[in-house]
C-alpha cells in the first residue's frame, strides 16, 4: 500500500446512522492484515467487530472509546508505515486511601482544531455536531495497561481479549468491573456470570463502608447527561435500550393491542420432551419446551395464515405474508434483542431446533447482526424461563402477533372427572386489532394450546 487509507465507520446494516466505539484491538504502530479485527462498535441493535479492509501499519486512531460517531466518520488511518500521530492516552488514575488506583477520566489526546476535524476523502462526511465525546466516570473507564501487537494474542487492557466477547466487555464497562481483577480469579473464557459475581463483590464492599461512595468515584456529570454519586447512578439511554424504548412506545400507542390468555395442560408435550431427550437418535439436538411451543405456534399459523400479516398505514392495506420469520425475544446485557428465524414455517422439528439453538448461541456471544433482527412477522417470548406465569407482551413494530410462554408448573387438573397432578402453563397472545379480530386471534391461540395438549405425531411429521 503506497499511501495512507482512512477507514470510515460503515453502515453495518439496516440503515443505522451512528455507533459507539467500544474497544480498540490495535494501537498506533501495529501491523494489520486484511480482515484482522480492528475494533468493537456498539450500534442501536448489536455489538459488532469491524475487520480491517486494508493491510498495513496503523498510523492514527481518530476516535476514542466511548465516542459516538456518525456512519461515514473516519475512525482509523492505515498506511505504509509512517506514524502520523499517537494512540489515545491512557486514563489518569485517582488513588483512594487504602485502595488500589482506579481509572478516573479518559482525556482526549492533545490535538489542534484541524485534528479534531478529520478530512473526508470520499462522501459528505460527518457533521461536527454529531461527533459526541463523553467523559467516562471512574466506575466505567478501563485502564489500557500494556498493549501488544495483534500477533501477541491481542493482549490489551492488561487481559487477553481472546478470553472475552464484546458483550462481556460491555457488561464489565457498564457495571464498573475491572477485567484485570476478574482474569486473576478465573481460568478459561471470562463469562457474564464472572463479571456479575465481581460486580456483586463491589456492591458488598460498598455496603461494608456504610454505603458511602469511594473518593475515587467521579461525581461530575459526563457530557451526554450521565453521572454517578454515592446514592444514585444515572445512565444515558442509548443503543439497544433507546431503540427498544422508542419501538415499544410507538407500538403501544400505534397498534391497538388485544391480549388473550389460555391455561393449558401440556403434560403430553412435556412427556415428549423427556422422551426425545433420552432418545439416542435425537442426541445432539437441543430439546426443550420452548422448541415445542414454537412448533405449535407455527402450525397454528399454518392453519390460520391471515394472522401472519402487517398493517401498511401509508397504503391503507393489510399485507399478508406467505412466509413466517419467527422472532425469539432474547434478554442480553445490552437489553432486549429479538432476532428471528427466517422461513421458520418451512422447517421440521429438527431443523427448527438447530435454528433456535444457533439463534440463542449467537445472541449470547453478542454476534447477532442487524439483519438477523429485520423483517420479523411474529414473535415468541419465554417469560416462563424467569418463573413468570403470564404477561401482556407488546408487539414488535410491524408484526401482527406475539406469544408469551409462561412457567410450566405442576397443578391439580381435572382429567376424565378425576383430579390429577398435571404440568400446566399459561399462554398469552397479543395481536394488532386493526388486522386481527377477536375470532382469528382466538382461533390461533386455541389451536396452539390444543397442539400442546395433544401433540401426538403432529410435531414430528407435520
Amino acid at each position: 500500500m503506497s499511501a495512507s487509507s482512512e477507514f470510515k465507520l460503515p453502515d453495518v446494516g439496516e440503515g443505522l446512522t451512528e455507533a459507539e466505539i467500544v474497544t480498540w484491538y490495535v494501537k498506533v504502530g501495529d501491523t494489520v492484515k486484511v480482515n484482522d479485527t480492528l475494533v468493537d462498535i456498539e450500534t442501536a441493535k448489536s455489538v459488532v467487530e469491524l475487520p480491517s479492509p486494508f493491510a498495513g501499519v496503523v498510523e492514527q486512531i481518530l476516535v476514542e472509546p466511548g465516542t459516538t460517531v456518525e456512519v461515514g466518520t473516519p475512525i482509523i488511518v492505515i498506511g505504509s508505515g509512517t506514524i502520523q500521530g499517537a494512540a489515545p492516552e491512557s486514563p489518569d488514575t485517582v488513588t483512594s486511601s487504602g485502595a488500589d488506583s482506579v481509572p478516573a477520566e479518559v482525556p482526549q489526546a492533545a490535538s489542534t482544531e484541524d485534528d479534531e476535524k478529520p478530512q473526508v476523502l470520499v462522501g459528505p462526511g460527518p457533521k461536527e455536531a454529531n461527533v459526541r465525546r463523553r467523559r467516562l466516570s471512574s466506575a466505567s473507564a478501563v485502564s489500557p495497561g500494556p498493549q501488544n501487537s495483534p500477533g501477541d494474542a491481542r493482549v490489551q487492557n492488561g487481559w487477553n481479549l481472546a478470553r472475552t466477547t464484546p458483550p462481556v466487555r460491555l457488561l464489565a464497562r457498564q457495571l464498573g468491573v475491572d477485567l484485570d481483577e476478574v482474569a486473576l480469579t478465573v481460568t478459561g473464557p471470562i463469562t457474564h456470570s464472572d463479571v456479575q459475581r465481581a460486580a456483586g463483590s463491589l456492591a458488598l464492599s460498598l455496603a461494608d463502608t456504610g454505603g458511602q461512595a469511594s473518593p475515587a468515584v467521579d461525581d461530575r456529570p459526563v457530557e451526554d447527561g450521565g453521572s454517578t454519586t454515592g446514592r444514585e447512578t444515572r445512565m444515558p439511554v442509548k443503543g439497544v435500550r433507546k431503540v427498544t424504548a422508542q419501538a415499544m412506545t410507538k407500538s403501544a400507542f400505534t397498534a391497538p393491542h388485544v391480549t388473550e390468555w389460555l391455561t393449558v395442560d401440556i403434560t403430553p408435550t412435556m412427556q415428549m420432551v423427556r422422551r426425545l431427550k433420552s432418545d439416542t437418535s435425537w442426541s445432539g439436538v437441543r430439546i426443550n419446551p420452548m422448541l415445542f411451543v414454537a412448533r405449535a405456534f407455527l402450525l397454528a399459523i399454518r392453519s390460520f395464515p391471515a394472522i401472519n400479516a402487517s398493517w401498511d398505514a401509508d397504503a391503507e392495506e393489510i399485507v399478508l405474508k406467505h412466509y413466517v420469520n419467527l422472532g425469539i425475544a432474547a434478554a442480553t446485557p445490552r437489553g432486549l434483542l429479538v432476532p428471528n428465524i427466517k422461513g421458520a414455517d418451512t422447517k421440521n422439528l429438527r431443523e427448527l431446533a438447530a435454528a433456535l439453538a444457533d439463534l440463542v448461541a449467537t445472541a449470547r456471544l453478542g454476534k447477532t447482526q442487524p439483519s438477523d433482527m429485520a423483517h420479523g412477522t411474529v414473535t415468541i417470548t419465554n417469560i416462563g424461563a424467569l418463573g413468570v406465569d403470564a404477561g401482556t407482551p407488546i408487539l414488535n413494530p410491524g408484526e401482527s402477533a406475539i406469544l408469551a410462554f409462561g412457567a410450566v408448573r405442576q397443578q391439580p387438573w381435572v382429567v376424565d372427572g378425576q383430579i390429577q397432578v398435571r404440568e400446566v402453563t399459561q399462554l398469552a397472545m397479543s395481536f394488532d386489532h386493526r388486522l386481527v379480530d377477536g375470532e382469528l386471534g382466538s382461533h390461533v391461540l386455541a389451536r396452539t394450546g390444543a397442539i400442546l395438549a395433544d401433540p401426538g405425531v403432529t410435531f414430528l411429521y407435520a
